[in-house]
């Protein structure tokens, strides 16, 4: 495994539920997800063949779908759903997950949380 190989997701801005406020909880606010996803790239480089390529379409499609369907009050809590999605669902073997709320507080273009995360930290939730 290549550690240095990172795929990267740039400013992907989405809609969802996500607050401990009451008006937080009424009606989608702006979610700013930010992640560099370490995977082995090397066999993909080799052959340039998609089927050897981890699937960074397939990833994105994960996470937009997680956020429209879930309501967290804590980035946090969201920030971590998202990385055992590149981790137990899609095969990662490290993530650094950036979740923001632009506009969430006053003066600031945005606050949020960054996390990072390995295979370790879902061993239980890994085959073999």
């Amino acid at each position: 495994m290549s550690a240095a190989d990172r795929i990267v997701i740039k400013d992907l801005l989405l809609r969802g539920i996500v607050g401990i406020n009451d008006w937080e909880r009424d009606k989608p606010q702006d979610i700013l997800i930010n992640a560099t996803v370490f995977a082995d790239t090397r066999r993909a480089g080799e052959s340039d063949d998609i089927a050897d390529a981890f699937n960074y379409r397939t990833l994105t499609k994960a996470f937009i779908a997680y956020v429209d369907d879930s309501g967290h009050y804590l980035v946090e809590a969201l920030a971590a759903r998202l990385a055992r999605i590149a981790i137990v669902d899609m095969g990662a073997e490290r993530v650094v997950i950036r979740v923001e709320k632009p506009g969430a507080l006053r003066f600031a273009d945005s606050v949020g949380v960054e996390i990072e995360r390995g295979r370790s930290d879902f061993a239980g939730d890994l085959d073999g």
